[in-house]
């Protein structure tokens, strides 16, 4: 006899993920954390290395591009939001103002923002980054933004979310290439 496991839908997951999130936002142990954690669908801690400056000064060009071209939303850095596979960080994310009402609210966001971009670290897979590219159009993004170790940019539709295209349909004005 064969047992089955019996994985929670996708809004029992998300409910456990916000609350699982939000314990963790509140746990003064994990907040002495250094580094950034995610967790996986049952609510595990995974831990990620430290980040390079190059690392975070993409970010900070990319969250200021998307801060100056998208004016009807709010552009961030480091965004949890809930996936099915856990609460995953994208290190930049752009989500207009409507959508926030709709998914915003808990220390974690209920789904992903309109555009989730990763900025490429030494430490990334190829597997890890296509994975989350999957889990954000999974969880509602309508762009993934890649940016590779030289800056350059892939841009990604939830139309067809395995095939980069040339520029990005809700800011056709971002850059192939940061700094």
């Amino acid at each position: 006899m064969s047992t089955q496991l019996k994985l929670p839908s996708i809004r029992n997951q998300t409910a456990f993920n916000l609350d699982r999130w939000d314990a963790l936002a509140h746990d003064e142990q994990v907040r002495k954390v250094q580094g950034r954690i995610e967790t996986n669908r049952y609510g595990e801690v995974i831990m990620h290395y430290y980040a390079e400056f190059s690392h975070g000064s993409r970010q900070g060009d990319i969250w200021g591009l998307l801060h100056s071209l998208m004016k009807d939303g709010k552009a961030s850095v480091e965004c949890p939001l809930s996936t099915s596979e856990g609460v995953k960080v994208a290190d930049v994310a752009w989500i207009s103002k409507a959508r926030l009402v709709k998914i915003g609210g808990r220390a974690a966001l209920k789904g992903a923002p309109e555009i989730c971009v990763e900025v490429i670290s030494p430490s990334n897979t190829k597997e890890e980054i296509q994975e989350k590219r999957r889990l954000y159009f999974e969880a509602g993004a309508q762009e993934v933004w890649i940016c590779d170790r030289k800056g350059k940019m892939f841009f990604f539709l939830a139309g067809q979310p395995d095939k980069a295209v040339a520029k990005s349909g809700l800011c056709p004005e971002m850059p192939r290439v940061v700094s």
